[in-house]
């Protein structure tokens, strides 16, 4: 039976484990996919502690991992524009995970790769780039704007950042001092983190972007529209002061137009540790310490 990468039960890192696991069937509108990378994201360990578990479901052992790239190796009933043998990347279906030799991804939400984007890059599109797409598409900048982003270290703030750029956006980016070469090479003046932070930002901004769950009752005083105020670090808090969380779409088509931009480097994912699948407990160590200055993918032979 092939691998994959689980937790056993609600916890730290000790619930984690290499199993086998009965290989996935696809059903009506899934693609059964051998996975090549699996992206590894701070949702990740969240889940695995419990954190979600009133929005993520899970049944135990369950694989850890929300996205990856791959080749198709079957196709469920009903699914067009795929076969067997393409290369394709996507959100993981419903109850299955990435870590993992194969999986199941819903087509709906699976694109082809394009041949000059590696299959790793490929695998870190749906969640961070993804998740900076649909939100800067929902605060609707135009060129000439200001945008504040709030953890512009993390895999998502690095994208808002690129993204934010090719509009002609004036963006401000807000991370430790141990980020700020990499916030500035991505075109965005860097503000360092941590208390009294509106004391370090000059006048107002058309948007603000948070991305760790700042303090948002301070963000909000930044921007003349709170619905410009969009928070995935404390979505709740955001909507008591007028904003929002991120409407994800997570299609075929908007991961199509992602990945054109990747092609064309317009937008890098910044992938910088790769681990195979016998040190995935390694590469969710990286991201849970918050340490890591770039994506982290499980490659899988």
């Amino acid at each position: 039976m092939p691998g994959a990468y689980c937790f056993i039960e609600y916890g730290g890192p000790e619930t984690q484990q290499l199993l086998e696991r009965p290989m996935p069937t696809p059903g009506p509108g899934q693609l059964l996919v051998a996975v090549r990378a699996a992206g590894v994201n701070p949702a990740d360990w969240k889940v695995r502690s419990g954190a979600r578990r009133a929005t993520v479901p899970v049944t135990f052992p369950a694989v850890l991992g929300r996205e990856v790239s791959g080749v198709v190796t079957g196709v469920g009933e009903g699914v067009s524009g795929f076969s067997v043998g393409d290369a394709v990347f996507g959100a993981t279906a419903t109850g299955f995970g990435g870590y993992a030799e194969y999986t199941l991804t819903d087509a709906s939400s699976t694109a082809l790769k394009p041949s000059a984007v590696s299959f790793a890059d490929a695998a870190v599109i749906p969640v961070a780039i993804g998740t900076a797409y649909d939100a800067l598409t929902q605060l609707d900048l135009r060129a000439g704007s200001t945008l504040l982003v709030v953890g512009a270290g993390g895999g998502t703030g690095q994208s808002m950042l690129q993204l934010a750029a090719l509009r002609g956006v004036s963006v401000t980016g807000v991370a430790g001092s141990a980020k700020r070469e990499l916030v500035e090479s991505l075109g965005a003046t860097w503000v360092e983190s941590g208390q009294h932070l509106l004391s370090r930002i000059p006048g107002t901004v058309d948007a603000v972007f948070d991305a760790v769950g700042a303090d948002l009752s301070a963000l909000v005083t930044l921007v003349t529209d709170p619905k410009q105020l969009i928070s995935i670090g404390n979505t709740t808090g955001a909507q008591e002061l007028g904003g929002s969380g991120v409407t994800r779409r997570r299609t075929s088509e908007v991961f199509t137009e992602i990945a054109a931009l990747v092609a064309a480097s317009k937008v890098d994912p910044h992938v910088t540790a790769r681990l195979p699948l016998s040190r995935a407990g390694e590469a969710l160590a990286l991201v849970e310490s918050g340490h890591s200055t770039g994506k982290v993918v499980i490659e899988v032979s």
